[in-house]
């Protein structure tokens, strides 16, 4: 159903909670609480324009969520509850949307531990509340140019949840800090987490876990995927552990790398886990709104994750991170698309808000040829063999000339300087 105003979805909330609900696999479940529709509802509405980062209907979103979180009995942090981001006029999606130079803002709630040894240590719980706006760039059905894409599933649900998840948790403290962050930029390439993870409320050392929520609002015949199972070594017992009672057929995905805001987060090597009820056919189109979402679906998902996050909040010891290698046969996930043996593989983390000419990297894969070389964090890759990389469909198309097992020369400077590393480039998944 589309909203067409204000007016209308509150109307539709309203005809949409005098309705009995089953989800789809039969397995019988109460009504939402009336916020949980109602947030979804709010930020999917036609009203705000589709959420495109540094635009008037992303900043009407930014002050909603701070207002529910402080509803939720959240704290700002000490700046207050938004982080400003610049989204670099050089980005190619920025270009695309015309965005370039506008200011995207997180939106950060604080629940602070009630244990006075924990306290200081924290577990971030975030989702992103951008959207593609009226789908000019990004946008999976081009002919509906100008029309708000909503983003229900994308990402109206994951944020809905984990509002729903901080109301939970505020109504009894865990004993370390949890960090809620509304992420910005995300669509545009992961922008609002990259700038939280270098500009973090708490120290990323005394960060333990992040926890984050991108489309979850169409749960299936109970299928919820969980990515980056295999980035702690508790993760895969717990998870089974939890879901005995809520009765999820769990998918587990051991990568904490993927298109969402975790790998950010995974970058700087902190173990993440990503929920998701998979792709749909209104993924990136004008037809992804509300009343195609399962709301109770979404509650149960909350719960689990509310179960989740408090035990991690509570256990005596931090987790035990693992760097995971790429996996070959990993699916696709929101806006990827996979081919084991595509080309060469180096295995970097692209950093998508890295305003330089070149590959700024956030990071390199475990067991990756780039690793094996001597990649790091931060450099900025210039060239590959004899093609001059100026950006990423530079570096791109660079790869693509070369066949696995290619020995190459790569320039990046670090620290300003130039070095030359040698590169036996591999194949996904090898």
């Amino acid at each position: 159903m589309r909203l067409a105003s204000s007016y209308g979805w509150l109307a539709a909330l309203s005809m949409f909670l005098a309705v009995p609900v089953q989800a789809q696999s039969q397995r019988t479940v109460i009504l939402p609480p009336p916020h949980v529709a109602e947030d979804v509802a709010y930020l999917a509405s036609d009203a705000l324009d589709g959420r495109l980062v540094g635009t008037p209907g992303a900043d009407t979103a930014a002050e909603y969520i701070a207002r529910r979180f402080a509803r939720a009995g959240l704290q700002p942090p000490q700046a207050g509850w938004f982080q400003e981001f610049t989204v670099s006029k050089d980005l190619p999606q920025a270009q695309k949307a015309s965005i370039g130079g506008a200011t995207g803002r997180n939106v950060i709630g604080l629940l602070p531990g009630r244990d006075r040894k924990r306290r200081d240590e924290v577990i971030v719980v975030g989702a992103h509340y951008d959207h593609l706006g009226g789908g000019l760039f990004g946008a999976l059905d081009p002919d509906s140019a100008g029309r708000p894409h909503n983003g229900a599933d994308d990402n109206a649900s994951g944020v809905a949840t984990m509002l729903e998840v901080a109301q939970r948790l505020a109504q009894s403290r865990p004993d370390r800090t949890i960090v809620f962050v509304a992420f910005s930029g995300e669509e545009v390439g992961l922008l609002g987490s990259a700038w939280y993870v270098r500009n973090p409320v708490a120290a990323v050392a005394r960060t333990t876990a992040m926890i984050n929520f991108d489309m979850v609002g169409r749960l299936t015949n109970e299928r919820l995927i969980v990515y980056g199972t295999e980035t702690a070594k508790e993760f895969p017992a717990l998870l089974d552990s939890l879901n005995r009672s809520a009765g999820f057929d769990l998918k587990a995905r051991g990568d904490g790398y993927g298109p969402s805001d975790q790998s950010s987060f995974y970058a700087v090597k902190l173990p993440v886990l990503h929920f998701f009820t998979d792709l749909h056919e209104d993924y990136h189109r004008a037809t992804d709104d509300v009343g195609k979402l399962n709301v109770p679906g979404m509650l149960r998902i909350a719960e689990f994750a509310t179960a989740l996050v408090r035990n991690l909040a509570d256990r005596r010891r931090s987790l035990t991170f693992v760097e995971q290698p790429p996996h070959q046969q990993q699916a696709a996930t929101p806006g990827q698309t996979r081919s084991a043996g595509y080309g060469a593989y180096l295995g970097t983390v692209p950093d998508m808000a890295g305003d330089v000419t070149g590959v700024k990297l956030s990071g390199v894969r475990g067991g990756s040829p780039a690793e094996k070389a001597g990649l790091q964090r931060d450099d900025i890759i210039t060239k590959i063999g004899i093609a001059d990389v100026t950006d990423l469909q530079g570096m791109t198309d660079a790869l693509r000339d070369h066949k696995p097992g290619d020995e190459v020369d790569v320039v990046v400077l670090r620290g300003g300087q130039p070095v030359t590393l040698k590169v036996t480039l591999g194949t996904r998944g090898g």
